[in-house]
């Protein structure tokens, strides 16, 4: 398994990395998943204290067990549940991240979390207050790195600009290359790491039926699929591996997460060995199979 650099900082992470929000709430099956992630080379794991209001990162906690200091362990803030558990709101307060991070810690049996990420943010934001709590958690300790998920160029411009963020989490693949447009180079330029999710298009890249997806018609997207399954063909590897490999080409992608379910999706990514980069013929005829779509909004 290849490991790639977060950002400027120490952390070294997997190519392929874990997305744990698709995981069945079954402990003894959420636990032969990371076990087995684990096993093949995963090193990276991502939750949300969103995801099934806390279980996910409960469930987590109590899979790595005493593997915890093997893992990079990133989880997400921002997003509070009302106290009926009925809906959440976007809360990116200093206060409100000093007092969330606790209880994720408590839920990940951890003292510490690898990296921290604001899950999502606005322009209309406090912004620097927001960077200042992830700054004084730095200082504590309770984290070795802060990041964002988001897929507005506004506010990853104003983080890139004002913070010592080390990574952006955005949906990019085949199917959403509008990254490549308005972000790529710029994060780059901020020696800033991509974490992609989204890499496989809701399957729509590795064998689902075609139907529309974004701004692209189902004829489109099925274009699209059958470019990935002849290269997937010809290279002796598999759609799903093709369209992850599409996203590594570039090297300021650090990891793919994928919301894997089952062991044997883990293994259908895993079993082929690297994931090395694709000829400039395959990967340019990918690029051609699919027009490049731009950010219309928060630019």
């Amino acid at each position: 398994m290849p490991y790639r650099p977060l950002g400027k900082s120490n952390l070294l992470v997997s190519n392929i990395s874990m997305g744990c929000m698709s995981l069945e709430p079954d402990f003894k099956s959420f636990e032969n998943v990371i076990n087995l992630a684990i096993d093949s080379g995963i090193n990276f794991f991502d939750t949300a204290d969103l995801y099934d209001k806390g279980i996910n990162e409960t469930l987590l906690g109590k899979s790595l067990g005493h593997k915890r200091q093997e893992v990079i362990l990133a989880t997400k803030v921002g997003n509070q549940w009302n106290e009926a558990g009925t809906a959440w709101n976007w809360n990116p307060s200093k206060k409100y991240i000093s007092s969330a991070i606790e209880a994720s810690l408590q839920r990940l049996k951890t003292d510490y979390i690898d990296l921290y990420q604001l899950h999502g943010g606005t322009l209309d934001d406090p912004i620097d207050e927001t960077i200042e709590a992830f700054e004084i958690l730095k200082e504590q300790g309770k984290i070795r790195e802060y990041g964002i998920s988001s897929i507005r160029p506004n506010v990853i411009r104003e983080y890139l600009n004002r913070s010592n963020i080390v990574s952006i989490m955005m949906q990019y693949s085949l199917l959403d290359r509008r990254p490549e447009e308005a972000c790529l180079d710029l994060i780059r330029n901020h020696d800033v790491s991509i974490i992609t999710r989204g890499t496989l298009a809701k399957g729509l890249l590795c064998g689902k039926p075609a139907k529309p997806y974004l701004d692209h018609s189902a004829e489109a997207v099925a274009k699209a699929s059958r470019v990935v399954e002849r290269i997937a063909v010809n290279e002796k590897d598999t759609p799903s591996r093709i369209a992850c490999r599409y996203v590594l080409q570039s090297d300021v992608i650090a990891s793919a997460v994928i919301g894997f379910r089952t062991a044997e999706q883990v293994k259908s990514i895993l079993d082929g060995g690297n994931l090395s980069k694709l000829d400039k013929n395959d990967y340019e005829s990918l690029m051609r199979s699919v027009p490049a779509k731009t950010y219309q909004n928060h630019r």
